[in-house]
């Protein structure tokens, strides 16, 4: 009997890891839903405006590209992912949950309601620059 609770413990640790692993490198956790028929919609690609309330904050995606990660919510309800590139344009300083930040960037779409990139200049000048703001500092 102790080898099958044992073999379950396991089993149910590998799988919590595995979890934990896919939410920090995809940015999928709780907080981040689909959104419903009722929100603002954004036809993919779209370079889009808004603000939202910063309501966790991610590990960076270092592979590739560098991007600093962090949910938001609009005041619609719905929460996207924040993908800033941080090999382009300066990190986002002192950003807290609870903060306000406003963006300008392309919108894609995804499972989970969204993601918001292209928040940065385009070095190559084929792309519309984006940007954050926050605290009254621009991050592009």
């Amino acid at each position: 009997m102790k080898r099958i609770i044992t073999v379950i413990l396991i089993f149910g640790l590998a799988y919590a890891i595995q979890e934990f692993q896919s939410a920090t490198t995809s940015g999928s956790n709780s907080n981040y839903e689909r959104p419903t028929a009722t929100q603002q919609s954004w036809r993919p690609g779209e370079q889009v405006r808004s603000s939202g309330t910063v309501s966790r904050i991610l590990s960076d995606d270092n592979e590739g590209s560098r991007h600093q990660r962090f949910i938001i919510r609009l005041s619609s309800g719905r929460t996207l992912l924040v993908a800033h590139n941080i090999d382009l344009a300066p990190r986002v300083r002192s950003l807290q949950i609870g903060d306000t930040v406003e963006f300008y960037g392309e919108y894609e779409t995804n499972d989970r309601g969204g993601v918001i990139h292209w928040t940065h200049h385009d070095p190559r000048g084929s792309h519309v620059g984006g940007w954050i703001e926050h605290k009254g500092r621009r991050y592009e």
